[in-house]
């Protein structure tokens, strides 16, 4: 059995991530951007595939574990039966692409094993080692490729392909390992304050997740999950990646295997949503030049997603080196629903733009000249089916959601222009916007008096949800409650909401479990329709099923207890912190 998905922390430094066992191992880690190839990938196989294991001796030590305070510094607390001691793992925000795990000894004396295998390249490369350490120094220099590791600490001992360090901690004891990246072409990098980095990390975290505005009464869920939004985006580039992960399996076993380590459009609108309803215009500044750089150019260019810098080119391949999590195959990296056409996208980024701009971020030439491409681009895609939010790899059909955010597209165009002074060719917008409004209520909604999945069928979707979110109904409109019901019919066997029914025009084999986020948008339509009991109940349920360190995954196996998919999402945090504000927004005034 593989370590299971929520049994992992995360640490980060905004420019990739490290997942961390409470049993002490590091089993992903990419250097230097989240997409980067692994240097350990214990994650999507075994410790062979690369892990660094930091504990002590003994066997029979317990652990816990904690953040100190709002952070991304993971203390593990370990208690033996001569001792205690804690490990502080975490990624500096400012001195290279390095992770420092110090042990820190409490009282008595504990024993500690440092085990480290070094797979560079998604385990497909073990790299040449040596000693390089002098002056009293313990280091050893790991070499493949174009990837350079250094790691200072303990003195480790080559056993096979792993390396092994022994000692013990006495209480007031610090011990410091740090691996640090660098390309092999370039001197080994250098040693640095540990102590300093440390603090300065923390101070880091610490401010920026004391600016968050509004957290409301779920503050500590909506911190933690704006943290996370913050550690999923790039410090340099402003790009906020999908999840730190791939390949996570969407069902055990299962071959619904994807590469989430890319910037979806759709996820950092939603995003930029989140950080604006919380102060953070910086944040909201930085991804709009982000967006301005990735799809300058021809509008008719514009992709779903792009690579952390604005890349274009995200081939998926599939790789061999990983045998994949709990052997679900194939492992993936790139994602070839780069190439697929989701007509909501450029509504989702109309949306957004539109919620800077009312918090205050103002619009430039540019930014402005970018969104009226945008929309003139749409006039032509306008009556072009989509592959959906979902990415469907079967046919392309009209979707209900797809075809309410091209609604929303030009509705946030048209306003653009009358409210806020922008130049634009408001009356084809109009027309465009009232037809496809016409077109959804004439063949996007069932006999039933629901909403539809797609023009096609009778199936509905869980991002039918996101139509009152965007105003193109409201919460209470009766085909909103209509649709409501029949997802509590069909996609809620087990009280938690599926996006979809897979043997619909989904185009995949296997099957999946419920998305966690369609359950919290699920948790905000009851709260903004008057379901405030169904709300609370829901969200209640809803945030237990985050690990001891608050973080989310993309699906939950409610039969086995399990968070399953790609973590942390992005999509799952973000869509928390929606129904929170939502339910802070619908609760009944206080004396």
């Amino acid at each position: 059995m593989s370590t299971p998905i929520e049994d992992y922390a995360v640490l980060s430094n905004c420019r990739s991530a490290a997942l961390v066992s409470s049993a002490g191992s590091v089993d992903w880690l990419c250097l230097p951007r989240y997409d980067s190839g692994s240097m350990f990938g214990a994650l999507l196989g075994d410790r062979s595939h690369g892990s660094w294991s930091l504990r002590p001796a003994d066997a029979d030590a317990r652990s816990t574990r904690r953040y100190d305070g709002d952070t991304f510094v993971l203390v593990t607390r370990w208690e033996t039966s001569t001792g205690i001691a804690e490990v502080h793992d975490a990624m500096p925000v400012d001195d290279g692409d390095s992770l420092v795990r110090r042990v820190v000894g409490i009282s008595g004396e504990v024993d500690f094993v440092s085990e480290v295998r070094l797979r560079f390249d998604y385990a497909r490369a073990v790299p040449w080692v040596r000693q390089v350490g002098r002056d009293g120094e313990h280091a050893i220099l790991a070499v493949a490729g174009p990837d350079a590791v250094v790691l200072r600490g303990p003195r480790l001992i080559a056993v096979d392909t792993a390396h092994l360090a022994r000692w013990t901690t006495a209480a007031g004891e610090n011990v410091d390992s740090v691996l640090s990246w660098g390309p092999s072409w370039q001197p080994a990098p250098g040693p640095f304050d540990v102590d300093a980095a440390l603090q300065r990390t923390r101070d880091w975290w610490a401010e920026w997740a004391g600016r968050v505005q509004s957290a409301g009464s779920h503050a500590a869920h909506v911190t933690r999950s704006l943290l996370v939004l913050r550690a999923l985006t790039h410090a340099e580039t402003g790009g906020i990646v999908a999840a730190a992960t791939t390949s996570l399996p969407e069902a055990f076993g299962g071959a619904r295997n994807w590469d989430y380590r890319y910037v979806w459009l759709r996820d950092a609108a939603l995003t930029l949503a989140a950080y604006i309803d919380h102060g953070y215009l910086d944040a909201a500044r930085r991804w709009r030049d982000w967006l301005l750089r990735a799809i300058a150019g021809d509008p008719a260019d514009v992709q779903i997603m792009y690579g952390i810098a604005g890349e274009r080119d995200l081939p998926e391949r599939e790789i061999d080196s990983l045998p994949g999590y709990e052997g679900a195959a194939p492992v993936r990296i790139g994602n070839a629903a780069v190439g697929q056409y989701q007509a909501d996208v450029i509504g989702e980024v109309m949306v957004a733009l539109e919620a800077a701009r009312h918090a205050g971020v103002e619009e430039t030439s540019f930014s402005w000249a970018l969104q009226r491409a945008l929309l003139d681009q749409l006039t032509h895609w306008v009556d072009r089916p989509d592959n959906g939010i979902w990415e469907m790899r079967g046919d392309p059909h009209f979707f209900t959601h797809s075809r309410a955010m091209v609604w929303a597209a030009f509705d946030r165009g048209i306003r653009a222009v009358e409210e806020a002074g922008q130049d634009g060719d408001v009356a084809t917008w109009r027309a465009l916007r009232d037809r496809v409004r016409d077109d959804i209520d004439r063949r996007g909604v069932h006999t039933g008096g629901w909403f539809t999945q797609h023009f096609d069928t009778d199936e509905v979707d869980a991002s039918l949800l996101i139509l009152p979110q965007v105003g193109f109904c409201a919460p209470d409109d009766p085909r909103m409650l209509a649709t409501v019901a029949r997802m509590e019919e069909t996609l809620m066997p087990d009280g938690w909401l599926l996006r979809y029914r897979t043997t619909g025009v989904d185009g995949l084999a296997g099957d999946e479990h419920p998305f966690l986020a369609c359950t919290f948008w699920l948790v905000e339509q009851y709260a903004r329709s008057g379901r405030r009991d169904d709300a609370v109940a829901l969200m209640r349920r809803a945030t237990a099923v985050a690990n001891d360190r608050g973080l989310l995954s993309e699906e939950y196996d409610p039969v086995s207890g399990r968070q399953v998919g790609n973590t942390p999402q992005a999509l799952s945090h973000l869509a928390l912190v929606g129904a929170a504000d939502a339910l802070d927004a619908t609760a009944p005034p206080t004396d």
